[in-house]
C-alpha cells in the first residue's frame, strides 16, 4: 500500500519566470530534482495541489500539468481519490535517437519515415486515453504554432512542442521518451532541405501546414483513434513529399 510520508510545504521555492520553458516545465524540474536527490522516497505521497499552489506560487492548471508530466515520466503514479505517489526510479537506459547521426537526405527521409510509424500510433493512443488536461496542452501547442508566425525564430520549437504533448497524451511515456531524444533537431532538420515554395515566410505552405496541424488535434479532441492516426500519417507523409518535390 502506498505511503502518505509527504514532506510540509517549503518557504522561498517560487518558481523562475520568463525563462522560456513554461512554470509547469520549471514545477517538473524541482520535483523530479526531491524525487531523484531521495528527499521524496518511493511510496510517499507528493504534496496537495493545495500545498504546490502555496509553495511554489502556480495555478492549479501548471500543478497538474506537471503531474501529468511527471506520469508520463514513470516518476509518479496517481490513484483517484488519494494523490500521487512516487515510484522507483526507473534505470536509466540507452533509448534514443540521435540526430547528430542523421545527415544526409536519405537520413532524413528515414527519420520521418520512422517517425510515421511511432506517431501515428501515438496519436490513436492519444485520442483514446488523453485526459481533459493533456487535450488542453495539445491545444495550448497548437495556438503557439500558429502564433509563430509572428516570431519565424520560435516555429520550430512551437512544432516540436506540438508534437512532443501529442506524444504525451498517448499515456506511453516510451512515446514522449523517443521524441524527447530526438528534441527540435526532428523538425530543424528536414526543414533545411526544403525548397524555397515550403519556408515559413509562404503563406500558403503556413496555411496547410496548420491545417494538417489542426486536423490532428480535432480528431484527439473528438476520441477519435482511427482519424488521429490518419491525421498525424497524412501530415508526416506530406513532410515527407515536400521533401522529394523538385
Amino acid at each position: 500500500m502506498p505511503r502518505d510520508l509527504r514532506p510540509g510545504p517549503r518557504s522561498g521555492e517560487k518558481l523562475e519566470r520568463g525563462t522560456g520553458r513554461g512554470l509547469a516545465h520549471e514545477l517538473v524540474e524541482r520535483l523530479k530534482a526531491r524525487i531523484l536527490a531521495g528527499e521524496i522516497r518511493p511510496g510517499q505521497k507528493l504534496p496537495t495541489e493545495s500545498l504546490l499552489i502555496q509553495e511554489f506560487g502556480v495555478s492549479r492548471t501548471v500543478v497538474r500539468e506537471a503531474i501529468s508530466r511527471l506520469q508520463a515520466a514513470g516518476l509518479v503514479e496517481t490513484f483517484q481519490g488519494r494523490g500521487s505517489f512516487v515510484l522507483d526510479v526507473p534505470a536509466s537506459t540507452a533509448f534514443a535517437v540521435e540526430t547528430s547521426r542523421v545527415r544526409t537526405h536519405r537520413d532524413v527521409l528515414d527519420m520521418i519515415d520512422f517517425r510515421i510509424g511511432v506517431e501515428s500510433e501515438a496519436a490513436g493512443l492519444a485520442a483514446e486515453r488523453r485526459t481533459e488536461l493533456q487535450l488542453k496542452a495539445v491545444e495550448r501547442a497548437l495556438a503557439d504554432l500558429g502564433r509563430s508566425g509572428e516570431q519565424p525564430g520560435r516555429d520550430v520549437e512551437a512544432d516540436f512542442a506540438f508534437h512532443l504533448k501529442v506524444a504525451l497524451a498517448s499515456g506511453n511515456r516510451l512515446y514522449s521518451d523517443l521524441l524527447a531524444s530526438l528534441g527540435p533537431m526532428m523538425i530543424m532538420l528536414p526543414r533545411t532541405r526544403l525548397g524555397p515554395a515550403y519556408t515559413v515566410s509562404d503563406a500558403t505552405h503556413r496555411t496547410r501546414v496548420a491545417l494538417e496541424h489542426e486536423n490532428v488535434y480535432r480528431a484527439i479532441a473528438d476520441r477519435d483513434p482511427a482519424a488521429a492516426r490518419a491525421a498525424m500519417r497524412l501530415h508526416l507523409s506530406n513532410s515527407r513529399a515536400r521533401l522529394q518535390a523538385p
